[in-house]
């Protein structure tokens, strides 16, 4: 790790606090308790390794952790972009932790998962953008656990040579890269990627091969229309992307960018049924969703949508 102390979105802190929305009811979950989350904490600290669940403070981390099921973040805990949705450390990141992919290996063994989430901070300082940890990674997995299905939620690699085809010669069982929000929003929200970029990757997934799954994710509650959104569902139908999902924005902090409004769940419906008319295999689409929300689920009826089509 870098010695350099993180930094956490500093351009925010010149800006007034954002005001703070009260959340409704169907936003509310229970703090974490149970012996088996404290399990899973304890495996993930005596590995060393890091976690979006606790990162980005995901609302859904005590019903995921008491069942096993966790995200993994490798290649460090401080990122080399500064989004303002994320509630991820923005700094000069340490040095790539050689022992990380066996450090993960063991844990999934350890805890006999059925399925794994791998994701990144963004690693702009690697030649390859972290791509190789992630072929490393899906390869000590396959190895160790070879009954585990595995999800790679990347970063854009900015486009880098051969990064995009190193992660899919590796063949994670789905692909994911999320677009967040629409691109009107993108240069206050995620101001240090493109979202025509970010289409190209998922496009060039699913090109590269046919028979893995894509999977893109955005949030709402941004100040984002229902048309942008609809329009955000067709380019990536265009891009032959397979599931989507779309979860409430919550403001990790004052500094962060603040909630417009809370989308309801009946919204959230007509977003699924939108979704699915549109030809996506499957969307999750609800407050609570995020990226590896129920992805061990996901993944079976992904398995089972394709049978069908």
């Amino acid at each position: 790790m870098s010695n350099q102390a993180p930094l956490r979105h500093p351009e925010k802190a010149r800006n007034p606090e954002n005001p703070v929305l009260r959340k409704p009811d169907w936003i509310r979950v229970k703090a974490p308790t149970s012996k088996e989350y404290g399990e899973t904490k304890r495996l993930m600290r005596e590995k060393g390794l890091n976690t979006v669940c606790e990162e980005a403070a995901c609302p859904n981390i005590g019903e995921c952790w008491s069942v096993g099921h966790a995200t993994v973040m490798i290649l460090g805990d401080i990122c080399t972009r500064a989004c303002a949705f994320c509630n991820v450390a923005t700094g000069k990141p340490g040095a790539v932790n050689g022992q990380e992919p066996d450090n993960l290996a063991t844990s999934v063994a350890e805890m006999g998962m059925k399925h794994l989430v791998i994701t990144s901070v963004d690693r702009d300082d690697l030649d390859d953008g972290g791509a190789g940890q992630f072929v490393q990674c899906i390869r000590r997995i396959r190895e160790t656990s070879p009954g585990t299905t595995i999800e790679v939620l990347t970063p854009d690699f900015r486009g880098k040579d051969g990064a995009l085809e190193a992660v899919i010669d590796a063949r994670p069982d789905v692909f994911n890269h999320n677009l967040e929000t629409v691109p009107r929003l993108y240069p206050a929200i995620r101001p240090g990627a493109r979202y025509e970029g970010s289409l190209e990757l998922l496009a060039g997934a699913k090109k590269l091969a046919p028979d893995i799954f894509t999977k893109s994710g955005i949030m709402v509650g941004l100040g984002e229309t229902m048309d942008e959104v609809l329009a955000v569902m067709d380019d990536l139908r265009a891009a032959n992307v397979d599931f989507l999902t779309i979860g409430q924005y919550l403001s990790p902090t004052r500094r962060h960018a603040p909630v417009a409004r809370f989308v309801t769940p009946d919204e959230f419906a007509e977003l699924k049924r939108a979704g699915e008319e549109k030809g996506f295999l499957l969307v999750a689409s609800s407050p609570l969703t995020r990226s590896s929300y129920h992805a061990d689920k996901d993944f079976e009826a992904l398995s089972q949508a394709r049978k069908t089509r």
